[in-house]
């Protein structure tokens, strides 16, 4: 198995990272979600209605509880990218598939994934998603009220 350095370097981009984050919440792969965290004392992340989690110890603690039922069948949509250098601000649609009492069920959640360039490559540093909904989020669209 790659070490964290090792698994940053193939992560050249947020898009990349963002990627990877996803695939280890389909694959409950807790050392797969957790080497794209960055090494801060200061990442934190919020689960849909959850408390804020800070630190990585914490951060890894929630996603264990969280993958002991399995994997979480989820799918980053309507991505909205903000980038600088050092950098990046993912604001983002996740569709996820539920198992209910009535069925299977599709429920949306907003979340804002933050991302900055270490010495080791692009790493996450910030989850936040909102309570889910049982529909796709509607997205609102400042236009100019003046056409130049």
């Amino acid at each position: 198995m790659p070490t964290k350095a090792q698994a940053a370097a193939l992560l050249a981009s947020p898009d990349e990272v963002e990627n990877q984050f996803y695939e280890a919440l389909r694959e409950a792969d807790l050392a797969k979600l957790m080497a794209v965290w960055a090494e801060e004392e200061e990442v934190i992340c919020v689960h849909p209605g959850g408390p804020r989690m800070v630190g990585a110890a914490a951060v890894r603690a929630a996603f264990e509880a969280l993958f002991s039922n399995g994997p979480i069948v989820v799918q980053p949509e309507n991505v909205r990218r903000m980038h600088t250098l050092s950098a990046a601000v993912h604001s983002v649609n996740e569709r996820l598939e539920l198992v209910t009492a009535e069925g299977k069920r599709t429920g949306w959640v907003s979340a804002t994934n933050v991302f900055i360039k270490t010495a080791q490559g692009w790493r996450l540093v910030a989850h936040h998603a909102s309570p889910g909904t049982p529909h796709e989020p509607v997205e609102v669209i400042e236009t100019p009220a003046v056409l130049h």
